[in-house]
């Protein structure tokens, strides 16, 4: 079977490495679809499409992940009628679909698809939102995302980009 794992991964966290660790348990392929891909360089989605994936990517070296994962890029469409089919022209063929984000589980659910959600892990640090805020606030952030995440926000300067992105030019 193939799942489809649903995401920003701003950034990919240690929550994020968890469920897809447990996803691979159950099932042999697994298609992780970095969304919202054509965001970038804000608060919220400070990171590129290609940033996320490298930092997927090395992450799954890292921890010798050697099932079959396609990561795929979906850029938002803003028209949900139509994401899912969207989704099903840019990705391979799968069973089932892990999202918790409300909108991404009621689209696929009326489309036909098994949803299951996943645990929160860990949510007052495995955020993406939470490990935003102390990058930005210079707390401790390093312990919350895999090593490999570490190495690639700090090759990319992600966190001078998420201080900068904060600054406002109004008084």
């Amino acid at each position: 079977m193939r799942a489809l794992y649903v995401g920003r991964f701003q950034p990919f966290h240690n929550g994020h490495l968890e469920i897809l660790k447990r996803i691979l348990r159950e099932h042999h392929e697994l298609i992780i679809i970095v969304g919202s891909a054509q965001n970038s360089h804000t608060l919220e989605n400070p990171f590129t499409a290609g940033e996320r994936i490298q930092m997927i990517t090395e992450t799954l070296d890292e921890e010798r992940i050697t099932q079959r994962i396609y990561i795929i890029p979906v850029d938002d469409i803003h028209r949900h009628a139509v994401w899912v089919k969207q989704v099903e022209s840019l990705t391979p063929a799968f069973d089932c679909v892990i999202s918790n984000e409300p909108i991404t589980t009621r689209l696929f659910r009326e489309a036909g698809y098994t949803v299951r959600n996943t645990e929160l892990l860990h949510r007052d640090e495995w955020s993406g939102t939470e490990i935003r805020k102390m990058i930005l606030n210079n707390e401790q952030w390093e312990s919350c995302v895999p090593p490999a995440v570490v190495r690639v926000i700090k090759e990319i300067a992600g966190v001078t980009r998420i201080q900068e992105l904060a600054h406002s030019d109004t008084l």
